[in-house]
């Protein structure tokens, strides 16, 4: 069905219409019902889980400060520990540096012989002069023919407490006694002329 084919209702008055009437409006003279109070209770309970909210949400802060602060404290020992670490790998080192064994034998009475001696595993014959070492050592590292190593410069060896490998009783280098000064500066920084 198409809507030209469709029977259109004439326009009517409202009062034509079947099932209405034309009264007219009016108030109504009753007066108007009261209104219920709202209750307490909803009110305290509202108030109560603002209350609970606001709480939760202060605590959880406080928390989250406190666990920063914590990190924060963590993460100061870690770079202290990773300092540390480094320190004692450093002092490792210098403890197993060829120039501090080498002294250390010095010192335990072990010398170096100009002919040594040699084991060869395949049958077990020794090549080499086969004679005893001589009291004199080819490398003295004390006498400064080996490199300086600042790790082991004032540790001590293991015969004395107080002889370090320098020779020297572990007191630092001496400052001079007079350090000279730098020239006075009259007119300005120096600065080459470049025309």
């Amino acid at each position: 069905m198409s809507l030209a084919d469709a029977d259109l209702l004439p326009f009517d008055e409202p009062a034509a219409r079947p099932g209405r009437s034309s009264r007219p409006l009016r108030a109504l003279d009753a007066p108007p019902a009261k209104r219920r109070k709202p209750r307490l209770a909803y009110a305290i309970v509202a108030v109560a889980g603002a209350g609970l909210i606001a709480a939760a949400q202060l605590g959880l802060s406080i928390l989250t400060t406190q666990s920063s602060y914590d990190l924060a404290a963590v993460q100061s020992d870690q770079k202290q520990l990773t300092l540390d670490k480094q320190e004692l790998s450093d002092g490792l080192a210098g403890l197993s540096s060829p120039q501090y064994l080498a002294a250390n034998a010095t010192a335990l009475g072990m010398v170096i012989d100009e002919t040594p001696s040699y084991l060869r595993l395949s049958d077990g014959a020794v090549t080499g002069s086969g004679a005893a070492a001589g009291d004199v050592s080819t490398v003295n590292v004390g006498a400064g023919n080996a490199a300086a190593n600042e790790l082991i410069a004032n540790t001590p060896l293991v015969t004395d407490e107080q002889e370090t490998i320098s020779g020297d009783d572990g007191a630092a280098d001496a400052v001079p006694d007079e350090i000279p000064a730098a020239p006075p500066i009259d007119s300005g920084l120096p600065s080459p002329s470049t025309h």
